[in-house]
C-alpha cells in the first residue's frame, strides 16, 4: 500500500494537469506557429510560469486498489500482484491462466 500522502499527491498533479491543459497547448500551439526568436522567448517564459505539476509527463500511472507506482497494467489500473490476485478469483471478466 502506498503512502496517503504521494496518492493525494499524484490527484493534486491530476487536477493540475486538468486546470492548466489548455493553456499549455494554446502556448505550445502559438510557440510552434511564430517564426520571431524575440516571440517564442516571451512564449517560453509564459510556459515557465506554469506550475510544473501541472505537466502531463509528471502525471504517474498507479494502481486504483494499492496506490503501487510501478508494474501497472494501463488496461485494468492494477499493479501485477493485485492483478494475479484477482485473476485467480475469478474477479476479472476475459481472464484466464494461459497454459501450453
Amino acid at each position: 500500500m502506498a503512502k496517503k500522502s504521494m496518492i493525494e499527491r499524484e490527484k493534486k498533479r491530476l487536477k493540475l494537469y486538468t486546470k492548466y491543459q489548455l493553456k499549455r497547448e494554446e502556448l505550445l500551439k502559438e510557440y510552434k506557429n511564430s517564426d520571431k526568436f524575440s516571440l517564442k522567448l516571451d512564449i517560453h517564459t509564459k510556459l515557465q510560469k506554469l506550475p510544473r505539476n501541472s505537466a502531463k509527463t509528471r502525471i504517474r500511472n498507479r494502481c486504483w486498489k494499492t496506490g503501487r507506482p510501478r508494474g501497472v497494467y494501463r488496461d485494468f489500473g492494477l499493479s501485477r500482484h493485485v492483478f494475479r490476485e484477482m485473476a485467480h478469483e475469478c474477479l476479472l471478466p476475459g481472464v484466464t491462466k494461459s497454459s501450453w
